[in-house]
């Protein structure tokens, strides 16, 4: 089981009402996040768990190719770093504490410098020799859906409690397209939320439509290119027209599958890998309830 981590503790902090710790630090993305896990490793018992990690919310190599990605979540550029995210104050003081609660329980995080947790997953996924399951609310996750790796995806937009299991029947039923194609599907469609213009004037159907008669976005282009070839002058046009777009615009949205990760090591502990730390964390900031749901269910 991989971990989109930052996509779940985004949505416990906005899910959770607002706790405090004893020391009035906000708590709730902590709490949420923790009971997340206790659910999802209840129902699946996973053999397996890793946190995937954002070493890079926003890598320079995707913002070289493409500008616009993700440039309205940033409020502050940093040369030698990554850029600061605009994220709400009583989140980010919990994030740390999220790293700390993760390494006393022992449940592994990973993360790659210059990537996002998505690369990360991405990785892990591809040739895992195992089923996997990935937990995240982000649809661009939806690219590593293999049914012949039983590789699937828990998607979790709705809560948790109502995640959608997603295979590639279920890609294929909702948007018309198999999920090998739905990296270049979400490369004309666009996405606001990541900085993702899109091809004007192509929306969900023509792009589904343009997949399922060419293949892949190198058809789609070679056969706006061509005049012989049957693709109407509308979606031609537009094609062309966002030639410069598509020439870069698939590279940020594939989802790296080639880091040089450790694999192994990620086994789901039975136990706290430090109970002297889980206590004394539990106690500092008011955990004790998810604590002990957390420790439960670990043990089985």
């Amino acid at each position: 089981m991989l971990l989109d981590t930052a996509s779940m503790y985004f949505r416990a902090f906005y899910g959770v009402p607002e706790i405090t710790g004893p020391d009035g630090t906000p708590v709730n993305a902590v709490r949420g996040l923790m009971d997340f896990i206790s659910r999802l490793v209840d129902q699946y018992r996973p053999t397996d768990l890793v946190c995937c990690w954002d070493n890079d919310w926003r890598p320079q190599w995707r913002v070289d190719l493409l500008p616009s990605y993700k440039g309205h979540r940033v409020v502050e550029e940093v040369a030698t770093a990554p850029d600061v995210e605009e994220v709400p104050d009583p989140l980010q003081v919990q994030v740390p504490i999220i790293l700390e609660v993760l390494e006393a329980f022992g449940i592994r995080v990973i993360g790659a410098d210059g990537y996002e947790a998505d690369d990360v997953i991405g990785t892990l996924a591809t040739a895992a020799g195992q089923p996997v399951d990935i937990v995240t609310g982000d649809r661009d996750l939806f690219q590593l859906v293999d049914d012949d790796a039983d590789v699937r995806v828990l998607y979790i937009a709705r809560g948790v409690g109502n995640h959608e299991r997603v295979t590639n029947d279920w890609v294929r039923s909702k948007y018309g397209v198999d999920a090998r194609q739905y990296a270049d599907f979400a490369t004309m469609r666009g996405d606001a939320s990541d900085g993702l213009p899109g091809v004007p004037g192509v929306g969900e159907k023509t792009a589904a439509t343009l997949l399922g008669r060419f293949g892949d976005m190198d058809g789609i282009i070679a056969a706006a290119q061509d005049p012989t070839s049957d693709m109407g002058p509308g979606p031609r046009g537009k094609i062309k027209a966002a030639a410069e777009y598509l020439a870069v615009a698939p590279q940020v949205v594939a989802v790296a599958r080639d880091l040089h990760l450790e694999r192994g090591g990620w086994a789901l502990p039975a136990s706290a890998a430090d109970p002297e730390r889980v206590a004394a964390l539990a106690a500092r900031y008011g955990l004790e309830s998810p604590t002990q749901r957390l420790l439960a269910v670990l043990a089985g």
